[in-house]
């Protein structure tokens, strides 16, 4: 089952789990004040997580508990937490940064909402 902080915020419907970019971030050494030309390596980029997903739930009241209960964990100043995928894979020390739902809500037999959710390991800083 996947988790974040232990809680099950994504267990309503299907969801996948993707890494975003991965490597080192590089600018333009003019963009740092350096009159070269050529780039800059800064360090490696932050792990992002993408999931995305839908909430699925039997009545309009049971999706807006659903919205709702991602929305508590958007916080101020993001906590970390452990975010745990389908399968198992452990990402530790992840912040959850954004909630994007999708522009509409399906009504059928259930009330459902697609979403993207992104966590992030934010680098230690100086």
């Amino acid at each position: 089952m996947s988790s974040f902080k232990s809680l099950n915020l994504f267990g309503s419907g299907p969801h996948r789990f993707a890494l975003e970019f991965q490597g080192q971030s590089v600018v333009p050494k003019l963009r740092l004040g350096i009159q070269q030309s050529g780039s800059a390596w800064l360090g490696p980029e932050e792990l992002t997580v993408r999931i995305t997903g839908r909430l699925i739930a039997p009545t309009a009241a049971a999706l807006w508990s659903l919205r709702d209960a991602m929305a508590a964990q958007l916080i101020d100043p993001p906590t970390p937490g452990t975010l745990i995928d389908n399968t198992g894979r452990t990402f530790t020390q992840m912040s959850f940064i954004s909630f994007e739902e999708a522009d509409r809500v399906d009504r059928n037999r259930a009330f459902s909402l697609a979403y993207t959710a992104r966590f992030r390991r934010f680098n230690d800083t100086p």
